[in-house]
Parts: C-alpha cells; sequence; structure tokens
C-alpha cells in the first residue's frame, strides 16, 4: 500500500514527542513539497504504520 498524504482535520489532543535530529530534516525536506503541516504528516504517518501492522498481523494468523 503507497502512502498518500492528505489534509483532513480531525479533533485532536496534544502529546509531546521527541525527534532525533537526522530524521526531522528529512521530514522537513519533504514537506516543503506538500501543503501540510508537520503534525498532519506525523499523524498521516502513525495511521498508516497501524494499516501495515494490522494487515502484517492478519497476515501471521492466515499462516
Amino acid at each position: 500500500m503507497a502512502f498518500n498524504l492528505n489534509v483532513e482535520r480531525k479533533e485532536s489532543i496534544n502529546k509531546c514527542v521527541r525527534f532525533p535530529i537526522p530524521l526531522m530534516n528529512k521530514i522537513e525536506t519533504v514537506l516543503k513539497d506538500y501543503d501540510i503541516s508537520f503534525s498532519q504528516f506525523v499523524l498521516q504517518a502513525c495511521e498508516y504504520a497501524l494499516e501495515e501492522l494490522e494487515t502484517d498481523e492478519s497476515k501471521k494468523l492466515k499462516n
């Protein structure tokens, strides 16, 4: 499944997360090409990771 960015906004809460500087630099470089906030990117990346994890877990159960 490809990772696609969207601009939909949802109700949310604040959380504090620390990022390694090299990772933050890579993310900021990518975000320059999109009209999307850092928070939106992180949310979508987390949702994508969870979907992939669920897919991987369901594959394990089928084997």
